[in-house]
């Protein structure tokens, strides 16, 4: 195999269902279980472990489920009294969320975290994988979610987004930076107490703010997409007394539009200028670039809220069959989609111009009566989910990625944006995870290196593996038998060898 590949790749997903009598309604409850697959001098070594959050250690002590997640409530002891509290003391106290943080593995300084979507993350030693400290978000900037997809620049300062709710003052969307000096030599002071916010945006509707689970950056500029995916908040902070899980506090409203911010990294401002689109759902961003006066953001884009309805797990154990058939009526196919935005528009343009003098992408931008910009995008392709591309170019004009074909059997493929050409690898009864991709050293062309993927099969006779394939022609380079169960997973991230000593 390839000697220089060396490294750990830190993969989370949910992996444990049920404690007890009691099971979780969802996949994405699941327990967060986190491996590692470390590349020594040609090897692979496999460890994983469940995340010991605060949540694991509760329901494993009490040998049932007791804390909720996002698909199943569980209700307090009614002997408690809660309904004496009031209504908008409730409303002041949006649901104190679980730290089962089972999305990724995100690094903010030298430190690495388990990471979900709501405001407490997990520092784990990423060697063994033990929790070092619970951390809570709100102890250092104002907010009750922030996403488990931030971004990383050149410098290695990672920035991120989230959602302030009640009790902040007006609720808003938040844009926090924490440098990359932020951790001390001990590890022994949190990394996030040199956040530092970069700007706010305002809710378009006080009660339903967007639900955003990635977002987009470029050298210069932070896109922050607000889809008619909403979150409502009055459910949320009732959800107990209704008997509804938080889940269904989501919706979708396909008559909305969505809303595209373009914040500038360094000021803080948002361009005033208002880009929209028709609505969509998104959940991955795929990469953002500037270009001669635009900025060009990728991302994979659903007509409808759905996908997360296919993760219930009575969904899932139907036959593969009837599980297809299902889906292919429900859930609108995942699409690859490329929005382009001018930065400057001339306030004079005629209506029904469009403002796109890119050669290299059909996507436009119209001119709007009241000078708002309508954004039509330009496909790419079709059916492809869990992005990953060469990070060295992420932010800047790039041409391949990577991904999970979704076909309800995903493979991984690799798209050529300029030529549209595609390559995949695939094997009977084979489900890969998300494709990470690793530069060879020193190396200058985007796809000269290997994807990694580890690989889980239906067929009980073979054992998972790890899968290395050479990133530019997709053939097999080596794989790793490997004699443990896997879970399916859903996100991670490769430490090379050298920042791990």
């Amino acid at each position: 195999a390839r000697s220089w590949l060396q490294g750990t790749l830190l993969r989370n997903g949910p992996g444990l269902f049920n404690l007890g009598a009691t099971e979780y309604n969802h996949w994405f409850d699941g327990m967060a279980l986190i491996h590692s697959f470390t590349f020594k001098d040609g090897e692979v070594y496999y460890r994983s472990k469940f995340l010991r959050s605060d949540t694991f250690k509760k329901n494993t002590q009490a040998n049932k489920i007791v804390v909720s997640e996002f698909g199943t409530m569980i209700y307090p002891d009614p002997c408690k009294n809660i309904f004496s509290k009031a209504f908008s003391y409730l409303l002041a106290a949006i649901p104190d969320f679980t730290d089962n943080n089972l999305i990724n593995i995100i690094r903010y300084g030298e430190d690495y975290y388990a990471s979900s979507e709501v405001n407490y993350i997990n520092q784990i030693d990423p060697m063994t994988l033990d929790v070092i400290v619970k951390m809570n978000y709100r102890n250092h900037i104002a907010l009750n979610m922030a996403t488990a997809h931030p971004h990383y620049d050149d410098e290695g300062n990672t920035y991120n987004m989230g959602t302030a709710l009640m009790r902040f003052g007006m609720p808003n969307y938040v844009i926090f930076k924490v440098p990359v000096n932020a951790s001390d030599k001990e590890h022994k002071k949190p990394a996030l107490r040199k956040v530092k916010q970069v700007c706010n945006i305002p809710f378009r509707s006080t009660l339903f703010p967007s639900y955003f689970h990635s977002f987009g950056m470029t050298e210069n500029y932070i896109i922050f997409v607000e889809q008619p995916f909403k979150l409502d908040i009055v459910r949320l902070a009732t959800a107990i007394f209704r008997s509804v899980n938080w889940a269904s506090c989501l919706k979708y409203d396909k008559e909305d539009i969505t809303l595209i911010h373009l914040v500038d990294k360094k000021t803080g401002k948002a361009v005033s200028t208002k880009f929209y689109t028709d609505a969509l759902v998104v959940f991955h961003h795929i990469n953002a670039y500037e270009d001669d006066g635009h900025v060009v953001f990728d991302m994979i884009t659903y007509k409808d809220g759905n996908l997360y309805e296919m993760f219930y797990l009575a969904n899932l154990r139907k036959e593969t069959q009837e599980f297809i058939e299902s889906n292919k009526v429900n859930i609108s196919p995942p699409i690859s989609q490329r929005f382009v935005l001018p930065l400057t528009v001339d306030k004079d343009t005629p209506n029904g111009t469009n403002l796109v003098r890119l050669k290299d992408t059909t996507a436009k931008v119209v001119m709007q009566r009241d000078g708002s910009l309508y954004c039509l995008p330009e496909t790419i392709f079709e059916g492809l989910e869990l992005p990953g591309m060469n990070y060295k170019f992420n932010g800047k004009k790039y041409r391949y990625f990577y991904g999970s074909r979704v076909e309800w059997t995903p493979h991984p493929n690799k798209v050529d944006i300029v030529t549209r050409k595609y390559t995949e690898w695939t094997e009977e009864d084979c489900y890969p995870s998300e494709p990470v991709f690793v530069a060879s050293p020193g190396a200058v062309e985007e796809d000269d290196g290997v994807i990694l993927t580890s690989v889980v099969s239906l067929n009980p006779k073979k054992s998972p593996f790890m899968l290395v394939l050479n990133a530019k022609t997709f053939e097999e380079i080596a794989r790793a038998s490997i004699d443990a169960s896997i879970h399916v997973d859903l996100h991670g991230h490769f430490i090379p060898t050298q920042s791990t000593n």
